[in-house]
């Protein structure tokens, strides 16, 4: 599963991506996105602190990702979680990654406190 940063370089700014992490990502049989991301995402270009070149939805078809949605027991599991990290988005990540035995794929060093398995960028 992407972090929101990590699906906007491998949209705008792949070269950031290093080459093994590239090829993880290419490789897998399926790479998630969660429905948290296209809200942090929207949220930021509302707050004209993001520009897309494409909408959320034709970026993830673009790529070839797989939209993941958030469910009831990602929400439970959200209330489990240490106080390590208070964005409540990565939390939401974390959450995710955790109910579904993700790899979350991220340059948020912190996140990798919560024992995720954490493909680090």
């Amino acid at each position: 599963m992407l972090d929101s940063n990590v699906v906007v370089w491998l949209d705008q700014r792949p070269q950031r991506i290093p080459a093994a992490v590239m090829f993880r990502i290419e490789s897998a049989e399926r790479v998630f996105v969660s429905a948290v991301t296209a809200w942090e995402l929207a949220i930021k270009q509302s707050l004209g602190q993001l520009t897309l070149q494409r909408p959320i939805a034709d970026l993830i078809e673009f790529h070839a990702l797989t939209e993941l949605p958030i469910t009831i027991r990602h929400g439970e599991a959200v209330r489990n979680l240490p106080l390590h990290h208070r964005d409540p988005f990565d939390r939401l990540l974390l959450a995710q990654a955790l109910v579904g035995n993700l790899v979350l794929v991220t340059a948020d060093r912190h996140l990798a406190q919560y024992g995720v398995p954490i493909l680090q960028l």
